[in-house]
This record gives C-alpha cells, sequence and structure tokens, in this order.
C-alpha cells in the first residue's frame, strides 16, 4: 500500500470516528434540538466535542508513527474537531505549549470531515527519526475554554503503525 493509501484510510478512519460520534450523540438526544435550531449548519454542540477529546485521551489526540526515514507526528484526531477549536498547542519534548498546529476550515454542512484539498502539512509533523521523546497537546475550544494538557510518547516495538502512549 502507498503512502497516499496509507494517509488516505486514517483519514477515512478518524473522520468516520467522528460521524459515529455524531451519531451517538443525535441518537442518544444530546443536543438535537439546537442541530435543528441551527438550520443549515450541522455543527453538533460543544459538549459532544468536548466528549470527543476526553474518549481519545487514551488512545491518543496525536499519533506517532516512524516512516520513510522520519518520525510522524499526526494531529488528524484533533483535526476532526476543528469546527468547534479555536486553537491547537503542543511541544516537542517539554510541557511548554510553546507550538501552535494550523486548524483547518469548518464546513458547517460537514463538520467532522476535513476539507477535500487537506493534505499532510494539515494533519501532522516531520521530524527527524527519534527527536520527539514526548508530545505535549492543548487545545482551546471556541468558547474560550482550555481542555486539560495530555501528554504522549511513541509506543515501543510498534514498526511503523500509528500509536501514542499516553503519560501521566
Amino acid at each position: 500500500m502507498n503512502k497516499l493509501s496509507r494517509t488516505a484510510l486514517a483519514l477515512l478512519a478518524f473522520t468516520t470516528l467522528g460521524l459515529t460520534m455524531l451519531m451517538i450523540a443525535i441518537i442518544a438526544g444530546l443536543g438535537s434540538t439546537s442541530l435543528m435550531a441551527q438550520g443549515k449548519s450541522r455543527i453538533a454542540p460543544m459538549s459532544l466535542y468536548k466528549a470527543m477529546f476526553d474518549g481519545n485521551l487514551q488512545s491518543g489526540l496525536v499519533q506517532f508513527r516512524n516512516y520513510n526515514g522520519k518520525q510522524l507526528i499526526y494531529f488528524t484526531a484533533l483535526q476532526t474537531m476543528h469546527c468547534r477549536l479555536k486553537e491547537i498547542r503542543y511541544s516537542v519534548n517539554s510541557d511548554a505549549l510553546d507550538k501552535r498546529f494550523d486548524i483547518v476550515k469548518c464546513n458547517p454542512q460537514n463538520p467532522f470531515a476535513l476539507p477535500p484539498k487537506t493534505g499532510l502539512k494539515d494533519v501532522l509533523i516531520s521530524l527527524a527519526p527519534g527527536t520527539a521523546k514526548s508530545v505535549a497537546v492543548q487545545v482551546l475550544w471556541e468558547d474560550g475554554s482550555e481542555s486539560v494538557v495530555a501528554k504522549y510518547e511513541p509506543c515501543k516495538d510498534v514498526g511503523d503503525q500509528t500509536c501514542a502512549w499516553p503519560l501521566d
């Protein structure tokens, strides 16, 4: 499988996760009234986005991968929440949160999907092999609230698979 196919599959998996979370919220009745009140917008309530964030804390809000002589760090899980995010803060090998990851543009008609022209730079950073021993991430929500700071390290012995291990 080529690099583009693997990237497309990763994007599809995270988009499917977002759509599944939206369907759960609608079935459970979370914000169904507000979805109707928004008219043409399908952006789910902030509570659903925050639940998605919390649901990804253990599996990884970022993912590490060694591929083609590079260390890749994927921000795809966070990008699926882009319609309610104001900022993605991160840092490599520190807790400084001194870097910002650009958020893709929101389409209220398809809020969990990434835009059609999404490129690799929109979902990952590329580093020299072994550079990132850890990555700390935090989001600023559109309502001005901040998430907890989550910190991850690359999984051990997974080859070129994407994986992240939460640090305390």
